[in-house]
């Protein structure tokens, strides 16, 4: 069945399955809801705080628990039946969101609930960003993997230029808690999608048996852990990404203060420049909807374009040109993260999945404790123009850097694509040199792709495409 097609290929072609219908459904509704509430608690805590450090250390405390449980979290995917638990983790992200706008209407709030919040916001996006990002290939198989993960930071961006553009008028206009409010209700699209699917048509493969012991469980993650080691095709976005997402992807600790210090705007203001942030991104996921398969090329030159983006924004402190920049960086840092994620997702074995993809997310989400507190450091002692010009010219050399890199290995630039679900890709010896450091030294030290959106998380985004 053709629904659409742009560059000869079918670009909706996921749609062809009901339950993944259901699913961008419900996304489509739920992220518009997640993007104003990113807006309204980034603007919220600069309100309470005046400081943009504090925007960092609210960041570090909702990504912490990503970087401390997101490996456990691929294990949770790989061996519980993920739609139940998908429901079970959107209603308790919806419970957190209400009660922070309880407290925001009460006019109670304090810095300090937020923080709570956003570190119980944390534990629960440790688990549901790697459940969520293995589930795509059970609504529509391998082949039609890649279109399902654009198609959903379509979505995702989409929400971006919308969520956005709507929070800074309702902030504007009427009571920052209507933010959380409405984002807590959109939660509810996004169960109702999973309840009406049916199982009988999802791919779901054997699960793995439960490790009993904490020796079984740590050799099980263990297993995800080697693979990307030992996989170019997982390690490098892991590592261009994770650089990237680090120092380049603050967006939500570098962008409000540069839009009411520098620019003298306000919280519409601010709310557009994400939503013009968001339309590059749409323009890439898009894009790359059109493509059969992900390239790793793409993943260093979406690093470049994030990089230059980021400093012409720094450089050229005009509104109209912060909108212009802020677009080709999101444009770049989509086609980055969503071929990397894509790129794991084709050539991953079913079996290790969950636990493949939480290296990833692990890596994507948990660098923002070090990434925003690094950014929101430089913003908070040098200024917003500071901040962005380091973070740009740290993103361009990773950029430049994996370019180099894919020149000298051709083999890794040509990564091979498994049509079979269940047998595993044949890898090199472990004692092949990698790409860069090891996926759990990453993991522990981001400073070496820390999703996303599709690793990019729910709630108030913290950093703007770590859902990709």
């Amino acid at each position: 069945m053709t629904i659409g097609s742009l560059g000869g290929a079918n670009a909706l072609r996921a749609m062809r399955h009901r339950n993944f219908r259901l699913f961008f459904g419900g996304q489509a509704v739920s992220l518009v809801g997640s993007w104003m509430q990113s807006v309204a608690q980034a603007w919220l805590v600069l309100t309470l705080t005046n400081d943009p450090l504090m925007l960092g250390v609210v960041a570090a405390a909702q990504w912490t628990p990503v970087l401390l449980l997101g490996l456990f979290g691929g294990l949770i995917a790989d061996a519980l039946p993920k739609r139940p638990t998908l429901i079970a983790l959107e209603a308790v992200m919806a419970t957190l969101a209400i009660v922070l706008g309880v407290l925001t209407l009460a006019g109670i709030v304090e810095v300090w609930m937020i923080l709570v919040l956003a570190v119980l916001l944390g534990c629960a996006n440790a688990i549901e960003m790697p459940v969520r990002q293995a589930f795509a290939v059970e609504m529509v198989g391998r082949e039609d993997v890649v279109n399902a993960i654009a198609l959903n930071s379509a979505t995702f961006n989409a929400a971006r230029v919308i969520g956005p553009a709507i929070a800074g008028v309702t902030i504007a206009v009427f009571d920052i808690s209507i933010a959380f409010f409405l984002n807590g209700l959109s939660f509810l699209a996004v169960i109702v999608g999973l309840l009406l699917m049916r199982a009988e048509e999802l791919r779901t493969p054997p699960p793995i048996p439960r490790p009993r012991t904490v020796r079984a469980v740590l050799a099980s993650v263990g297993e995800g852990i080697s693979y990307s080691r030992r996989s170019s095709s997982v390690l490098l976005p892991v590592v261009v990404v994770g650089l990237a997402a680090t120092i380049g992807m603050n967006f939500q600790v570098t962008i409000p203060p540069f839009a009411r210090d520098v620019l003298g705007g306000d919280a519409a203001s601010f709310g557009f420049l994400m939503a013009a942030s968001g339309l590059g991104s749409v323009a890439a996921a898009l894009f790359l909807a059109t493509r059969r398969r992900p390239s790793p090329w793409a993943i260093a030159a979406g690093a470049l374009m994030l990089g230059v983006g980021l400093l012409v924004t720094a450089a050229f402190p005009a509104y109209v040109v912060a909108m212009l920049a802020l677009a080709f960086a999101g444009f770049g840092a989509i086609w980055m993260a969503a071929n990397g994620n894509t790129l794991i997702q084709a050539t991953v074995p079913d079996e290790l999945r969950g636990r493949v993809i939480s290296v990833y997310t692990t890596v994507f989400a948990g660098s923002t404790p070090l990434g925003a507190l690094f950014a929101g450091a430089i913003a908070s002692t040098w200024g917003a123009v500071a901040a962005l010009l380091v973070g740009g010219a740290l993103t361009t050399v990773v950029g430049g850097g994996a370019l180099l890199w894919l020149r000298a290995h051709p083999a890794a630039a040509r990564p091979v694509f498994p049509r079979s679900t269940g047998a595993m890709p044949v890898l090199p010896a472990p004692a092949v040199p990698a790409p860069a450091t090891p996926a759990v030294q990453i993991a522990a030290s981001p400073a070496a792709l820390g999703t996303l959106q599709d690793a990019a998380p729910r709630g108030p985004l913290t950093t703007t495409e770590r859902r990709s």
